[in-house]
């Protein structure tokens, strides 16, 4: 019997076709095969990265038919020999399940490119998430068209995938900014994967609400007086990328990406250079994007920097939505 998660599978690459010929032409080989929550498969997404293809489950794990259906078919639709991994990221699989069993050779580190830059990707890490998110292509690809001859920040870097493709462009000067070490080793293998001067793309392994206050000349909130910080000169950057978490707590505050986005977003348009320009993003699927976008307007004049421009950067087609609202929203500022 056919599995229907293959018929699945066909149509939306079938959907993809044009855009997978634009990646390819492009020297990009990692992309969404399958977007489960809007093409019939809810809790199910296929990723390629280069040589591998990355299977993700959040409520119910598949079978290993499945898993090896969805490969083969991949396969032979793409024409390339590809390992496959499935990780199950949903609640605990039935006493009965049968798990996929990976080759040796799938769990290895692999390489993947975007627009010919090399990113390193592991299926199985000690984190959770891969090292590359692939929906975040869109974000890359306006910062590239922007970075060249620029300096760039780049706030909760995870492995530095955006500054990465800033520095491949041309930035004179890139600061990567994460409070996870291993992310960061990540990403600084990255930078020497594609031969970028690691004088020039730096990482720095601190938490972004100091760092970004200090850097907007404000003073540093945080809680008991001895809690260290790395010390920073108030600087302003010619293009800065805010990238947080949904909500995250530290000593010196929190990121609430729902209900306080301003306290980020204000100090960074005060660190952000004349005629600069800003990629925020906004991960959380309940916030309306106009209802964003009013804020960050008015954020702005509030902060004395009103928006010359605000424009919306949608995500790949490879990501589709079945409302035309997808979770993850995009915008490009100038101020």
């Amino acid at each position: 019997m056919a599995d229907p998660l293959v018929d699945l599978l066909r149509g939306a690459l079938e959907r993809r076709a044009d855009l997978l010929a634009r990646l390819h032409g492009e020297g990009t080989d990692c992309y969404r095969l399958l977007h489960g929550v809007a093409e019939g498969a809810a809790g199910i997404t296929l990723d390629r990265y280069g040589p591998l293809l990355l299977l993700q489950t959040f409520r119910a794990p598949l079978p290993a038919a499945s898993v090896s259906a969805l490969g083969d078919a991949a396969r032979a639709a793409l024409r390339l020999d590809l390992e496959i991994v499935h990780n199950h990221r949903g609640a605990a699989p039935p006493v009965d399940w049968v798990p996929h069993e990976p080759s040796p050779t799938a769990l290895a580190e692999h390489e993947c490119r975007e627009a010919g830059v090399r990113f390193l990707v592991s299926a199985r890490h000690r984190g959770r998430d891969p090292w590359l998110f692939l929906d975040l292509r869109a974000g890359r690809r306006a910062v590239r068209d922007l970075a060249r001859g620029r300096s760039v920040l780049n706030l909760f870097a995870y492995t530095c995938g955006v500054g990465i493709a800033a520095a491949a462009a041309g930035a004179t000067e890139v600061q990567n900014v994460d409070f996870a070490r291993s992310a960061l080793e990540v990403g600084a293998r990255n930078i020497a994967r594609n031969g970028l001067d690691a004088t020039r793309c730096t990482t720095l392994q601190a938490d972004c609400l100091p760092v970004l206050r200090q850097l907007a000349g404000q003073p540093v909130q945080r809680r008991g007086r001895r809690v260290p910080f790395v010390p920073l000169a108030p600087r302003r950057f010619d293009l800065i990328v805010l990238d947080p978490p949904r909500f995250a707590k530290s000593r010196f505050g929190a990121v609430d990406v729902v209900r306080d986005y301003p306290s980020l977003w204000k100090p960074a348009l005060l660190a952000l250079a004349p005629g600069g320009a800003v990629l925020a993003t906004n991960h959380v699927p309940e916030v309306d994007a106009a209802a964003w976008h009013d804020t960050l307007a008015r954020s702005a004049a509030k902060a004395g920097r009103p928006l010359r421009s605000l424009t919306a950067v949608p995500v790949d087609a490879d990501f589709p939505s079945f409302d035309g609202r997808p979770p993850l929203k995009m915008v490009l500022a100038t101020a």
